[in-house]
């Protein structure tokens, strides 16, 4: 750290780390970038790394997960919670006429695979976790009662009452299969609204629209559930308003009788999966207690979580791993024993319960939108770079071109990645984010 400090480039240095956002795990990138006159071969302008500290340039990791680096799932979070902010109230390209159209805010869980430790309250008061007057004791001599009040942070909060007769094979499967779970009910929903509307599919397509925003969220018992944003558009998406007799109600129903309808199959274990009883339906107001800002906020923040509240590795696991090992919850050493185990079956390898072992057989994308919901996060990035460019042709970092005449050649290659333990206290110190709790290197 203290030759870093003293070194004559370190104001450089610091400038590097603070463009980056104060990322943790920084990709080292060494190369160049020439710009020539298309017409002349004249060259206009050069960037290299040569004269970069350590000869190289350091850009964000930009991963989305929050465990990893903190500055750039804070970018993520923020890009997601304008992404499903302006499909409720109109920006980014989508008009503020979208925020009269019916909107819910839907819920969809997993159904029970045994009963786990749990931290119950009602009108602020805690309860007891599972309080059981006449308590059966299970097969293998376990009394099924607790009656434990658990605080927050209680580690065996989701840890099951008995783990021996809790079913693992089920809930390692139905994160494995909650992508097309989710997918049959989109089209179950699309059905179910047709027919309360007295209309064929293609006749509902050409009056009305459902879009939907969803985000994937790990339980502490180690399985996701959905949170999802379901709006009624006209034909044309946001642009179009609904027709009247679109409701918000009817949505509702049709939202609750997918919901209730929709399974899929493993059949080479003859199990078959549904979401489970508690749906939660609520309709989205902009003065009520379930605002845009609210859900944006929400669906946002779980968008850069993953299965580290499960107490597993937020990294892959290798099938020669020593899981007796490896510092994870006994918990989620059995559910990940349990991929490892459902993952060498023939049958089941288009899972690739091995491959994703580390999130517990999940393998879905986290937040998901249909089309038209609103504007991508591919847009929202490109619109920062923009900014970024113009601010570098402001400031006299970048020349200003006539970009149709001039040719850009551009060479890069990696470097590496990562600071060091004396960088990444430098670098908390210069942006103010978080040191990693282990204060180990990365």
């Amino acid at each position: 750290m203290i030759d870093r400090f003293n070194h004559p480039d370190y104001n450089r240095w610091a400038a590097q780390i603070k463009r980056s956002g104060g990322c943790r795990q920084p990709i080292h990138l060494r190369g160049k970038v020439e710009h020539y006159d298309q017409a002349t071969g004249e060259l206009l302008h050069r960037y290299t790394t040569r004269t970069e500290p350590d000869g190289i340039l350091r850009v964000p990791c930009k991963t989305r997960r929050a465990s990893r680096c903190p500055a750039c799932a804070e970018t993520y979070r923020a890009d997601t919670y304008q992404l499903v902010r302006a499909g409720l109230v109109g920006g980014k390209g989508v008009p503020e006429t979208v925020s009269a159209h019916p909107c819910l805010f839907v819920t969809l869980t997993a159904p029970s695979f045994g009963a786990v430790h749990v931290r119950r309250e009602k009108s602020g008061k805690v309860l007891p976790c599972h309080a059981r007057r006449n308590a059966e004791t299970c097969p293998h001599g376990q009394v099924m009662s607790c009656t434990r009040r658990h605080s927050a942070d209680d580690t065996c909060l989701g840890e099951p009452l008995c783990p021996d007769c809790y079913d693992y094979e089920g809930s390692v499967l139905f994160n494995a299969v909650s992508p097309e779970l989710w997918r049959r009910f989109t089209e179950a929903l699309r059905r179910r609204f047709a027919k309360l509307s007295g209309l064929t599919l293609k006749a509902l397509r050409e009056q009305a629209v459902i879009s939907f925003a969803k985000v994937a969220e790990y339980q502490r018992r180690g399985v996701v559930h959905f949170h999802a944003v379901i709006r009624l558009d006209g034909p044309d998406g946001p642009t179009s308003p609904p027709p009247a007799w679109a409701s918000a109600d009817a949505l509702a129903d049709a939202v609750q009788h997918a919901a209730s309808v929709v399974t899929t199959d493993v059949k080479p274990l003859g199990r078959t999966f549904r979401w489970g009883s508690q749906l939660d339906v609520r309709r989205i107001t902009m003065d009520g207690d379930l605002t845009d800002q609210a859900v944006a906020a929400y669906i946002a923040k779980y968008a850069t979580k993953a299965a580290e509240c499960v107490g597993t590795l937020d990294r892959r696991i290798q099938p020669l791993d020593d899981l007796d090992a490896l510092p994870i919850r006994p918990h989620a050493r059995r559910l990940i024993a349990e991929c490892m185990r459902l993952g060498a079956l023939d049958d089941l390898a288009d899972l690739r319960l091995t491959q994703w072992a580390h999130m517990l057989g999940f393998r879905g994308h986290f937040s998901t939108k249909s089309r038209r919901y609103s504007t991508t996060l591919g847009k929202l990035r490109a619109a920062r770079e923009e900014h970024m460019r113009a601010e570098n042709i402001t400031t006299g970092r970048l020349p200003l071109f006539d970009e149709d005449t001039v040719l850009v050649i551009a060479h890069w290659e990696y470097a590496g990645q990562g600071l060091s333990a004396g960088e990444l206290l430098l670098a908390a110190a210069i942006t103010g984010t978080q040191l990693p709790a282990d204060g180990g290197d990365v």
